[in-house]
């Protein structure tokens, strides 16, 4: 079980993913040799990862699509450990409810959309059927969500090291860039030496690139901690029906609920996507009772619910942890 000070540390590194020791050491009011413990411990343990989240129209061209997988009686298991090996799905679960795996996939180029959904996802034995939404925008994606554990003060302490994007060209993007993307995506607090001796740099060159390309928003670094190891022990993917009029405003809402990890405007049956997380069944109940109730134009929902989450955002996972490296 994590402490309070590995959460705290936690919810320091959601806001300053790339933050110094130093500047961690500051805010929670503990020694540096401590956080750099702590940090080591929770990555040794494959609890937790910074990594680099890089922006759609730099990793492909063309938008993510949500995917509902049906399975045949008794292969779900299977099925789903073997869509996760497809190298573009992001994201694979088991689930109960609407789907017995969910996916979210991103195809590198569009033109390979309709092999991977026609073809390759029902050509998976166990397959029996699948159902896909193209995200049209997303709202809020994980790198947003938070553990609100932090005073102000603390708070203002790590918003020091924090780079805000200010938007970007995906046509504008150099070699070294594409190769620095690489590196980060797999590292989010990679520093300038080790990015230059990678990529073959001076460290001040490898310093310049690594501050553009996190200023313009090519790659916005994010903590990599599954939802069960912080207390959320229920995660739910639910697809709302809305109509037309209302449909931005819900997303909007939804976006600021705090179990939102990823809410996007999707093309399909549905039209909003909510990927929740929540700390029990009554917190759910209560979101889908309570707080989906004042809004306008909702007129279905479906769930699917979380048994065993076996991808996200590309790195495997084991019993609530990130898988050993595998070859």
């Amino acid at each position: 079980m994590l402490t309070e000070p590995d959460l705290d540390l936690i919810a320091a590194l959601q806001i300053a993913p790339r933050a110094s020791v130093a500047t961690l050491a500051e805010a929670l009011d503990v020694s540096a040799s401590t956080v750099g413990r702590r940090l080591v411990r929770l990555e040794e343990q494959r609890i937790l990862r910074v990594i680099g989240q890089v922006e759609w129209t730099a990793r492909a061209r063309g938008n993510p699509r949500h995917v509902w997988v049906t399975t045949e009686p008794g292969a779900s298991g299977s099925a789903a450990q073997a869509l996760a090996r497809f190298p573009e799905v992001q994201l694979a679960a088991e689930t109960a409810g609407r789907s017995d795996v969910y996916l979210a996939v991103h195809v590198p180029d569009r033109a390979e959309t309709r092999e991977l959904l026609a073809e390759r996802i029902p050509g998976v034995p166990g397959v029996a059927g699948t159902h896909s939404e193209l995200v049209l925008r997303a709202l809020t994606r994980a790198d947003s969500w938070r553990l609100h554990r932090l005073s102000e003060d603390q708070q203002k302490i790590l918003s020091r090291e924090q780079v805000v994007p200010d938007g970007f060209d995906a046509d504008d993007v150099g070699p070294d860039e594409r190769r620095l993307i690489g590196l980060l995506a797999g590292n989010g607090r990679i520093t300038a030496a080790e990015a230059g001796r990678s990529l073959g740099l001076s460290q001040s060159t490898a310093y310049r690139l690594i501050q553009s390309t996190l200023r313009r928003g090519i790659v916005r670094p994010r903590v990599e901690v599954e939802p069960a190891q912080l207390g959320y022990e229920l995660e739910a993917v639910i697809a709302l029906t809305i109509t037309p009029g209302a449909i931005q405003a819900v997303a909007g809402e939804l976006a600021r609920h705090p179990s939102a990890r990823y809410v996007s405007i999707v093309a399909g049956t549905a039209s909003v996507i909510h990927q929740g997380v929540f700390r029990n069944e009554d917190e759910m109940a209560d979101f889908l009772t309570r707080d989906l109730a004042p809004l306008p134009g909702i007129t279905a929902l479906q769930v699917s619910v979380v048994l065993r989450m076996l991808r996200r955002y590309w790195l495997y996972r084991e019993d609530g942890r990130f898988a050993p490296d595998r070859p």
